[in-house]
């Protein structure tokens, strides 16, 4: 597939000017160039714009394969009963939807059990699953440190337990961790060279975090060090945020931020939900010039890029993450390895205003992802 570079990436090759064009225009006037002529001339030819024009090239094309090939190969029994535990935030709940869809597909009947968020209530949702004694445990969103306890005598009762988005790592009770800390790094690279690409290497960025997800830290982490490498000298700031300010004040926090830092000029959310209420908030406090990018898009975030009120969003692997979790379980009942699954590498996209699917709301990365998967399971 050939790229598509958006409308950030050809800002980016347009601030490329070459160094021969600003003398020329030096000597028109004085005999030195002014200092914002030497700035652009700087960041125009350094190598981290161009380095992260380059990956973000990369990252916007979008996949067209699923990252499992392997047929199971044997018939998958019906009737099996899940226990699918939801973390508290909308993409979880996504992700459970689109495992129940595959699950459905296969026979399969899936329970959703809410939680708040918190160790307590994912503690309450795994006691209610070692009741329901199901054939197998799907979560996302925390670590076995929370639910240690549960998931020991999950393990004794050979339930298998397959986790996603967590701070994990497989084994000892976890059968399969997809997108975990290894996985989900490159998520901050590929903000850094949206938002690098977008300002021409002149970005004042602060990125506003949410630490009690601690799967989203290597994001955080990496996006640090990624932008400092590709954009000397700019600055940076790190606001962490409560996981209570998600559809309630996050849009007065980031108005108060941006009123009391006028300099921003771009501003990333560890998570689509936390710019949710913001572009408007904004707008209405009279902000205006500000560049917004996120990880993790949903359905709202890409309605934003759509209108032109949000920049860009790392699209989550969702739908296919979810249906390599029920690859995984359809191997498992037939007496096979996981390790298929485990190894496969999930894939990602950063989405802009010229890559961003016609189709309104969310959408998988890999178009026809289903009709793959189902020819893996035999049932096409």
């Amino acid at each position: 597939m050939s790229p598509r570079p958006g409308r950030a990436l050809r800002r980016a090759l347009t601030a490329i000017v070459p160094v021969t064009a600003l003398l020329a225009l030096a000597a028109c006037g004085t005999d030195t160039a002014p200092a914002a002529d030497s700035a652009r001339a700087a960041a125009s030819d350094s190598p981290g714009l161009a380095a992260a024009t380059k990956a973000l090239e990369k990252y916007s094309e979008r996949p067209d394969k699923i990252p499992v090939t392997q047929p199971v190969g044997k018939k998958i029994p019906t009737g099996k009963k899940i226990d699918f535990i939801l973390c508290g935030v909308q993409s979880c709940k996504d992700l459970a939807d689109f495992f129940t869809a595959g699950a459905d597909q296969l026979g399969w009947q899936v329970d959703q059990i809410a939680t708040q968020g918190t160790p307590e209530s994912v503690q309450a949702a795994y006691e209610q699953a070692l009741r329901d004694k199901p054939d197998a445990v799907v979560a996302s969103g925390f670590p076995r440190a929370v639910y240690a306890k549960q998931l020991a005598r999950l393990k004794a009762a050979g339930i298998p337990v397959v986790q996603s988005n967590a701070d994990d790592v497989p084994g000892d009770g976890v059968s399969l961790l997809k997108n975990g800390p290894k996985d989900v790094a490159v998520q901050g690279e590929m903000l850094a060279s949206w938002v690098v690409s977008n300002s021409g290497a002149k970005a004042d960025t602060v990125y506003f975090d949410l630490p009690a997800y601690t799967i989203l830290k290597p994001v955080a982490d990496t996006f640090a060090a990624t932008y400092k490498e590709w954009c000397e000298g700019c600055a940076l700031d790190t606001v962490e945020v409560p996981i209570t300010a998600i559809g309630k004040d996050m849009p007065d926090r980031v108005v108060s931020y941006v009123r009391s830092h006028p300099k921003v000029t771009h501003i990333v959310f560890s998570l689509g939900l936390l710019n949710v209420g913001v572009p408007t908030a904004l707008k209405t406090a009279g902000i205006t010039g500000k560049h917004i990018a996120v990880n993790v898009g949903d359905a709202q975030n890409y309605q934003y890029i759509q209108s032109g009120l949000s920049d860009a969003a790392m699209a989550l692997n969702s739908h296919e993450a979810a249906w390599v979790q029920v690859d995984a379980l359809a191997r498992h009942f037939t007496g096979q390895s996981m390790a298929v699954d485990q190894r496969a590498v999930l894939p990602n996209m950063l989405i802009t205003g010229d890559n961003v699917p016609s189709a309104s709301g969310d959408f998988p990365l890999v178009k026809d992802y289903q009709a793959q998967f189902e020819a893996l399971w035999g049932l096409s």
